[in-house]
């Protein structure tokens, strides 16, 4: 192993803090900051806040649907939800009539916690907006897709 070849770089930069994956995740871990900031007020994490919105656009989710929408595994979305509906802000049926999954949705006390967050989060995300020169909003977000896709391959 002693004489094996450097791994050459995937384009130039001075050291890893130029590389595009270094890049994406400080500026994540500045979003999920900022984001814990602002839902702490609000009693939510960001994986419950997540799970509202989707919820809000998509009633009826299975909890393993709502992991893949939300980007967590199905055992950590079973602590999210249990914590959810503890909260009042989520139910489900005990049992269903066919299959396994049990479908959740929000009740109104969610959607008004929702509704109250989003103001929160929606600051959050026009700081960061504000923070791109002109009309490079479209571009990122048509790279975001670029990358995402190249890397689904």
């Amino acid at each position: 192993m002693e004489n094996a070849r450097p791994t050459e770089a995937p384009h130039s930069a001075k050291d890893v803090t130029d590389h595009v994956g270094y890049r994406l995740k400080r500026a994540h871990a500045a979003l999920r900051s900022a984001m814990d900031k602002a839902l702490r007020a609000h009693e939510l994490t960001v994986p419950q806040y997540s799970c509202l919105e989707i919820l809000a656009l998509r009633p009826d989710l299975s909890n393993a649907e709502l992991a893949r929408a939300t980007f967590v595994t199905r055992q950590s979305m079973n602590v999210v939800l249990r914590g959810l509906q503890d909260a009042g802000l989520t139910t489900r049926p005990d049992t269903v009539d066919h299959g396994r999954a049990r479908p959740v949705r929000l009740t109104d006390e969610g959607r008004r916690r929702l509704r109250a967050a989003q103001a929160s989060v929606y600051a959050v995300e026009a700081r960061m907006v504000r923070a791109l020169p002109g009309q490079r909003l479209a571009e990122l977000l048509e790279d975001f897709d670029r990358i995402a896709q190249a890397l689904d391959e």
